[in-house]
């Protein structure tokens, strides 16, 4: 319609006999009348894309799977063509690690890979995902997905605004600057970043001193002789390359002690302004990086040692006996507190050990 009108104009105004010079300024202004048409038209078509931020605390650029992980989302949802992007922003790049819970449940962020037990300040519950000796490996921790106990979690997950797209499950141990960590009786007098409040119950307990931190940070206060020794996952072990820092590793083993679920969440008003082919794009992006983590957090324990290794840090692991030690002060301690404080708490512990 636009270049008929333009063809019709110029028609008539050669009709009218109407100079060289005129009829050239006229055909100008209307050869700009068009671009400006032409350019708004595709910029609506460009926008007719939906834009979702993703945020993570983990770097982007040393093959962390975690972020391999979102954006393999990322890039599923944007082969489904379904006018979806997802922006990945790493490394605590749009919000702060512990900001991100808060950002996603009030729609300043639509999507965020997140240690759970990072907002358990807010929700309680969320300290479950993160107790001493619950999870025994990796086909229990999957087993834990689908049952009474994840039901419950997932619940709170959702009252609070968010909504999970993949559930995930990361092996973890502890390293030290001072001296190996097997017994409780190791512990004594080291000041340990120790994962949640359900570790730190149970390190204080053991003898140990607390200061709390993100994973991101547990680099610079080793550097700095702020922490004597960490616990934490086995992907952040190698990404925030503690092994600088480390005597002796404590990795996670066949008595591990040491789980952690850092689920891929959406936020509930995210969600409810896709569109069903989106959502639907969403779900099956997040179950396919799920299966891909999964495989993905097996491999991690495994590489860890290796890294650990080639930097001249000793690599143990705990016996039965020494994990069982563990968790009898976490079952007076750790459980026992979350018992009395948290509404539920009993009953959420008692169908988290009911999982074989």
């Amino acid at each position: 319609m636009e270049i008929s009108l333009f063809t019709a104009s110029i028609v008539a105004a050669k009709r009218s006999n109407i100079d060289n010079l005129t009829m050239k300024f006229i055909k100008f202004i209307l050869f700009k009348s068009l671009v400006t048409v032409v350019s708004l038209s595709a910029f609506g078509l460009a926008n007719s894309q939906t834009i979702l931020r993703a945020s993570h605390q983990f770097p982007g650029s040393t093959g962390d799977v975690r972020d391999e992980m979102i954006r393999m989302i990322a890039q599923e949802v944007e082969a489904a063509n379904v006018d979806l992007v997802i922006r990945v922003y790493p490394g605590q790049s749009l919000f702060k690690a512990t900001d991100q819970w808060s950002a996603l449940t009030r729609g300043r962020l639509d999507i965020a890979l997140l240690p759970l037990d990072y907002a358990s300040g807010r929700h309680p519950e969320f300290s479950a995902t993160l107790m001493p000796g619950l999870v025994k490996n990796h086909e229990h921790a999957r087993r834990l997905n689908d049952s009474p106990f994840m039901a419950d979690i997932k619940s709170v997950i959702n009252s609070a605004g968010a909504r999970v797209l993949a559930d995930t499950w990361l092996a973890g141990g502890f390293t030290s600057s001072e001296q190996c960590i097997l017994s409780p009786t190791d512990i004594e007098g080291q000041v340990i970043r120790a994962a949640g409040p359900a570790f730190e119950r149970m390190m204080v307990a053991a003898g140990a001193s607390i200061t709390s931190m993100p994973s991101s940070e547990i680099y610079t206060a080793m550097q700095t002789g702020v922490l004597d020794a960490a616990s934490t996952s086995s992907a952040s072990f190698v990404t925030f390359r503690l092994h600088e820092h480390s005597t002796c590793l404590t990795a996670p083993g066949e008595h591990g002690l040491w789980f952690m679920y850092e689920p891929v969440l959406i936020g509930q008003r995210t969600w409810d302004r896709l569109n069903t082919e989106q959502q639907n794009a969403l779900i099956r992006a997040g179950q396919n990086a799920e299966e891909y983590f999964f495989e993905q957090a097996q491999l991690l324990d495994t590489h860890l040692e290796e890294v650990f290794r080639e930097a001249g840090v000793s690599v143990v692991h705990m016996t039965e006996d020494q994990a069982n030690e563990w968790r009898s002060i976490a079952a007076e301690t750790s459980y026992k507190v979350f018992a009395e404080e948290v509404s539920g708490g009993a009953e959420l512990i008692q169908k988290a050990l009911l999982v074989e």
